[in-house]
């Protein structure tokens, strides 16, 4: 591999939102203070842990069951999958997809979340898998609800499933969020209204795919997500190496 291979793409400032966006009020404090440096990636940045798929457990991308006690979760059963690829369109095989959310009620399970909405018992709200050889990922939940935050008075965060996605560098490591189709609270949110670019927040939206539902049991909803991709040798109108 030569070093030209071994270079990521750089972020995309137009893309991404501002590390400090003041309507995000948390962003202020724990936003950089002086402008970022562009370093040359060296091993540490294009490599990554290898996953083993074995090392996954059989609920563990199922959050209807992999939390069940004594019933099963209160709530929307909703199925989300989707491909992860690279900006060259190129899949991203074997990749590490984890996610963790509220409840249907709008409660994450955690010590520190003082919503008034009850803890449901038979849901833990997190769960993990991993993509096939072509990119794909699929994992089944409940939808999760709405829920107000100290922000400004009023603010709602629209319901939302966090993500992260560990490719094969550390480069590629991405955490975002995903929203629903339809939300009105999104076009409020003021995380949300940090992105600029109107695409790059179509990007965030799952749109409900009824050609994947399960009847009587789960909506679907499709949700893509792009990586950044490693820079190759170009051969004739193709990338070396790439699909």
């Amino acid at each position: 591999m030569n070093d030209q291979a071994l270079e990521y793409l750089q972020r995309d400032p137009d893309r991404h939102p501002p590390a400090h966006a003041p309507g995000y009020k948390t962003s202020v404090l724990r936003s950089p203070r002086n402008a970022l440096i562009s370093l040359e990636h060296s091993l540490s940045e294009v490599t990554a842990p290898v996953f083993d798929r074995a090392l996954l457990g059989p609920k563990d991308h199922d959050l209807v069951l992999n939390h069940a006690r004594e019933g099963l979760p209160v709530g929307e059963r909703i199925l989300v999958h989707g491909f992860v690829r690279d900006a060259f369109a190129r899949p991203v095989r074997n990749a590490l997809v984890e996610v963790w959310q509220a409840n249907a009620g709008g409660r994450y399970r955690h010590r520190n979340d003082r919503y008034l909405a009850p803890v449901d018992p038979n849901f833990g709200g997190c769960g993990r898998t991993m993509t096939d050889e072509h990119g794909y990922y699929f994992f089944r939940t409940v939808k999760p609800g709405p829920y107000p935050w100290r922000n400004r008075i009023n603010d709602w965060r629209p319901a939302h499933i966090h993500f992260s996605i560990s490719g094969s560098a550390w480069v590629q490591r991405l955490v975002t969020q995903m929203y629903f189709e339809g939300d009105p609270l999104i076009a409020t949110c003021p995380i949300v209204r940090s992105i600029a670019d109107e695409d790059a927040v179509r990007g965030l939206i799952a749109l409900l795919d009824r050609a994947h539902a399960v009847p009587l049991d789960s909506l679907a909803y499709r949700f893509d997500i792009v990586l950044r991709g490693a820079r190759a040798t170009l051969f004739e109108n193709r990338l070396q190496g790439g699909e």
